[in-house]
């Protein structure tokens, strides 16, 4: 078996043992919270984001339909940890954002975990990190043109 295939087979082994990781760190940081994983999840998303957003553009995040994702905006009000306002733009729409307070709220909670993966990028040299950089956001759109496939029924 040549260098490059092993090295192709043993990435695809550890992508799979961190994504089984990450599924674990995230449903013991949603028990830390008390939390639903999937309404951590959301938080996380929604601080990624630079600007309030639709449910329908968080259903299209976290792969939930319409009403899930609106059920899961009703949980995130209730439990104070996202607001929803009507859109100045079309009154119809509500556009939903982290409640005041929630990054510092959650950030606490990421403190030491957040430490850790610091320290991991920390051995990484600059060019090393903008290739990991790179690798994540690949994967990730691969990761969402699949998941769209397979739930348009496509195989």
């Amino acid at each position: 078996m040549s260098n490059r295939r092993e090295l192709r087979e043993r990435i695809i082994a550890e992508s799979q043992r961190n994504y089984a990781a990450y599924v674990l760190f995230n449903q013991a940081m949603a028990d830390r919270l008390g939390l639903h994983p999937t309404d951590l999840q959301c938080v996380a998303l929604l601080d990624l984001e630079t600007a309030p957003v639709t449910t329908g553009h968080i259903a299209r995040l976290t792969g939930l339909t319409p009403g899930s994702a609106s059920r899961l905006v009703d949980r995130l009000e209730k439990a104070g940890l996202a607001v929803r306002e009507a859109d100045p733009a079309d009154r119809r729409r509500a556009l939903v954002s982290l409640a005041p307070g929630v990054r510092e709220r959650i950030g606490q909670a990421w403190d030491e975990p957040g430490s850790a993966y610091e320290k991991v990028l920390g051995d990484y040299s600059e060019a090393e990190l903008e290739l990991i950089a790179g690798f994540l956001r690949r994967t990730t759109e691969v990761g969402l043109a699949q998941a769209e496939r397979l739930g348009a029924g496509n195989r």
